[in-house]
């Protein structure tokens, strides 16, 4: 069976003042059908750019450069923005950061579930909002008539992120992007939400992206994971394979952190800063940073290769190097 979603060497840049930032350098993922794929790394390391890029979402001074989003057999890059209108919001939805500020101030809450319903399927605002009560209900809302006519600022942080969740997918998409959907939330309300989203995604058979720098939320809920470093994925694999035995050093590194293993009295650590992408180190982004750095990964861009089957790493500590 084919891939879901297959990202194939994407290449996205911002045009500043300072300079082009190349925000992703040939990004490859692929995410199956009814799969949990989770994407971690450092902040700025570029896991939102490349869910906009994928929904084709980047703004001025941003540029898709090159390579393929291949969403159900077709290049989402190839469509025409009429075309992409249909997938966005319908095939494919997003939970963004922030669920406060991602919601409008100024319409109520049933008012907006409605205006996506009705975008997604074409129909009356009216019957869309026959549906609103309905999908408040399935996010576990108390009281959904009275709910649907509270505000933004009326509601809690879960509140809101509960909002977002029903919103996505009350189109019944086939990818859901959830993009830190726990970060501005306590640790109670976190463990609610990921149930939540696990239980309806159980329920609809979708697949979801969970984009995160919570390796605990990931190992907690997702069954692939990609890392990302400067623009790039450097390493994929089954959750138990990155967590009992990752490749790459930056890899080994975000484990050690989390399990705290370092000298005795001390937290163990990743030295250096994530790099400036306006000048990227050559070769290997992680060469700067890395304590098992030889002459070649400061020269050449290391290619992805294979180590078992479902476990791909981009470093010369194996194969070419």
């Amino acid at each position: 069976m084919k891939d879901l979603l297959a990202v194939n060497n994407l290449h996205t840049n911002f045009y500043t003042y300072r300079g082009v930032v190349k925000a992703l350098s040939g990004v490859d993922l692929k995410i199956g059908r009814e799969q949990f794929f989770g994407l971690v790394g450092e902040t700025g390391c570029g896991k939102s750019v490349t869910a906009l890029s994928i929904l084709r979402l980047i703004e001025e001074p941003g540029r898709i450069e090159s390579g393929e989003v291949l969403f159900d057999g077709r290049d989402l890059l190839k469509l025409t923005e009429e075309e992409m209108e249909r997938v966005r919001g319908k095939d494919i939805s997003m939970i963004f950061q922030e669920p406060k500020t991602a919601l409008n101030p100024v319409f109520n809450i049933g008012f907006q579930i409605a205006e996506a319903i009705s975008h997604a399927y074409n129909i009356r605002l009216s019957e869309a909002s026959d549906r609103v009560e309905g999908v408040l209900r399935e996010v576990e809302m108390a009281d959904p008539s009275k709910m649907a006519k509270k505000y933004p600022h009326e509601l809690s942080g879960g509140m809101a992120q509960r909002v977002l969740i029903g919103m996505a997918i009350s189109t019944e998409p086939k990818l859901l992007i959830a993009d830190e959907p726990t970060s501005s939330l306590d640790v109670s309300v976190q463990s609610q939400i990921m149930n939540l989203i696990n239980v309806l995604i159980e329920e609809r058979r979708i697949s979801v992206l969970l984009i995160t720098h919570n390796l605990g939320v990931v190992a907690e809920n997702c069954s692939r994971v990609g890392v990302m470093y400067a623009g790039n994925v450097v390493e994929c694999a089954d959750v138990k394979t990155i967590f009992a035995d990752p490749a790459h050093p930056y890899t080994k590194g975000l484990i050690d952190v989390i399990n705290m293993r370092g000298e005795r009295g001390k937290l163990s650590t990743i030295s250096g800063l994530v790099p400036d992408l306006v000048n990227p180190p050559s070769g290997c982004r992680f060469h700067p940073r890395c304590q098992y750095a030889k002459a070649i990964c400061q020269k050449r861009e290391p290619k992805s290769m294979m180590l078992s089957l479902g476990h791909s790493v981009s470093c010369f500590l194996y194969g070419e190097g």
